[in-house]
């Protein structure tokens, strides 16, 4: 059969689903097919992922510097996502999984080391930060080098992804417990996340033939659960004495 729509629109889409379910889904229009909707479903929403980690944690980034303060947020939090982004993107990467997979880890990677570096800096640590940034890109790098780590060591350091997912939770969910105030948590990165892992579940269940990655996908959906109905919880609640706003030193 003849492909009835114009190039420019069907290559993207076959550079996405394959050529195989283009074909059946769009040149055939057997949109039923339950193999290949399964798998463009899949596609789709990997693809939505990834570009939504372009931009998950930017409102977190623009809400501490407008309001110049990090009360709320836990450091160790942010520290532990950053280990685990970088051992899940060079585990992905080496498995030669498909980036629609995995590739939202190195966007949000990259703007949980910023967060990182406000954290310390609006508490009076920017030297700290400078060289824990340091260290956490020198991490990421030795990742990569299979001279330094075989695979499998990384596939070790993968399954300890699995308590660092919970572990880089907990911080967070302790400090909104103890607080009962959810700070300068953004409220759309917090459910966004959510939402979002929890649609990595299901392309993870479809294109990912991997135990290790399907049981962090699983804790990864019950862990920002946790923090999405907190943060539901605590909507509106007082502030308490905010200890961490950069202009808080009071003049003599």
């Amino acid at each position: 059969m003849t492909p009835w729509l114009p190039e420019i629109l069907r290559n993207p889409l076959a550079a996405l689903i394959g050529e195989p379910c283009t074909k059946t889904l769009i040149d055939e229009l057997n949109i039923f097919d339950p193999l290949c909707l399964r798998h463009a479903v899949s596609k789709g929403l990997g693809l939505g992922i990834v570009l939504g980690g372009c931009i998950v944690k930017l409102p977190q980034l623009f809400k501490i510097l407008n309001a110049k303060s990090v009360a709320g947020i836990s450091l160790s939090s942010y520290v532990l996502e950053v280990l685990a982004n970088a051992i899940t993107l060079a585990y992905n990467f080496r498995q030669g999984y498909s980036f629609t997979t995995y590739g939202e880890a190195l966007f949000i990677g990259v703007q949980n080391i910023a967060i990182t570096l406000l954290i310390l800096a609006f508490t009076g640590r920017t030297m700290v930060g400078i060289v824990t940034s340091t260290l956490l890109l020198a991490f990421a790098y030795v990742l990569f080098d299979t001279s330094l780590v075989n695979g499998s060591l990384l596939s070790v350091l993968y399954g300890l992804t699995i308590p660092l997912v919970i572990s880089s939770r907990i911080p967070q969910i302790y400090a909104i417990h103890k607080n009962k105030y959810t700070g300068q948590l953004s409220a759309f990165a917090v459910f966004n996340y959510f939402f979002g892992t929890a649609a990595r579940l299901f392309t993870t269940m479809v294109e990912v033939d991997d135990s290790l990655v399907l049981i962090g996908a699983v804790l990864a959906v019950v862990a920002n659960g946790v923090l999405a109905a907190q943060m539901l919880y605590f909507w509106n609640a007082q502030a308490p004495q905010d200890k961490y706003r950069l202009d808080t030193k009071k003049t003599k």
